[in-house]
């Protein structure tokens, strides 16, 4: 009766979780880029990534019941969704590594708009006017932070667009799992198509750098964990609630990758979020509402 808004708002603060996390995992790769390969960051974030993935799943108690299966019955589809991760996180990387870094994340956010659009061929949902309207608000609120110039809309420009049409596919494909396969088992196969097809980038293209500076390790560690938690919690929102409704809660992310941009790389000066910052807010705040009055409007 009044049980839907509890799960959903559980989704938005998870997938603001999963955000920030993100941001956290971005933050230290354009970091680490200027020392070692993005195919290797790739490699060593999907190890490590696995981490926190095998910790939930162990302590899993449903999933301990059921006498810890690892094979599922949708295995194709979580190798493929394994895959499409990979081509995402070389796109992504390569934007925060060539990029400035509010720029690359900022276009990034692109994805909650191809969420929206691919939820209806993928999953059969309606995206009714106000969730377009939220989304459509907040993606103006973008592209206004953007400011795009001449400078930053070279072709590397194009790389977080197409890693954000990855993420998105993704996150909208995690709708199709049966509801009772765990969402660590999920992620755990993400991350080991990942290991695998990242190895193998690795391997026949860049070679392995040694990593010999134990700040570095710390570095490379928290990218691992942010990024392994990001990714839980992202599938977690997403099997949740509809995407179409929870795509604009991704906008923001932006402000803190801001924060992060001017803290740590001394770019993304404060003027660059207004007034896009209040459109993304704006969408996000949009659904809050829309949700509040669907409850009010059905619970008599």
């Amino acid at each position: 009766m009044q049980r839907r808004p509890v799960p959903f708002l559980f989704a938005v603060v998870t997938i603001l979780a999963a955000i920030m996390l993100y941001d956290v995992m971005s933050a230290t790769v354009k970091h680490l880029s200027s020392d070692y390969p993005v195919q290797q960051l790739a490699l060593l974030r999907n190890v490590i990534g696995m981490v926190p993935t095998l910790f939930i799943l162990f302590w899993s108690q449903d999933w301990v019941k059921d006498g810890r299966p690892i094979t599922i019955r949708q295995w194709k589809l979580a190798l493929f969704r394994g895959i499409l991760g990979i081509f995402a996180q070389i796109f992504f990387y390569l934007a925060v590594s060539r990029l400035e870094f509010a720029t690359a994340v900022a276009i990034v956010f692109a994805g909650p708009f191809f969420v929206t659009m691919l939820s209806i061929p993928i999953l059969g949902h309606r995206v009714r006017i106000w969730r377009w309207l939220a989304v459509l608000i907040g993606f103006t609120g973008v592209l206004l932070v953007i400011q795009p110039t001449t400078d930053s809309f070279t072709w590397y420009a194009l790389l977080p667009l197409c890693a954000a049409l990855g993420f998105a596919s993704t996150s909208v494909s995690s709708q199709l799992f049966d509801k009772t396969t765990p969402t660590a088992l999920i992620n755990l196969y993400a991350n080991g198509t990942g290991v695998i097809g990242t190895f193998a980038l690795v391997f026949f293209t860049t070679g392995f750098v040694p990593v010999l500076a134990f700040e570095d390790w710390l570095f490379i560690g928290m990218m691992g964990l942010a990024g392994g938690l990001a990714s839980y919690c992202i599938i977690s929102a997403y099997r949740l609630a509809e995407p179409s409704s929870l795509s604009p809660f991704e906008y923001f992310g932006i402000p803190f990758s801001f924060f992060l941009g001017w803290f740590f790389f001394g770019e993304a000066p404060l003027d660059q979020l207004l007034p896009g910052v209040f459109l993304i807010i704006g969408g996000g705040l949009l659904i809050i509402w829309r949700e509040h009055y669907q409850k009010a409007t059905h619970s008599d």
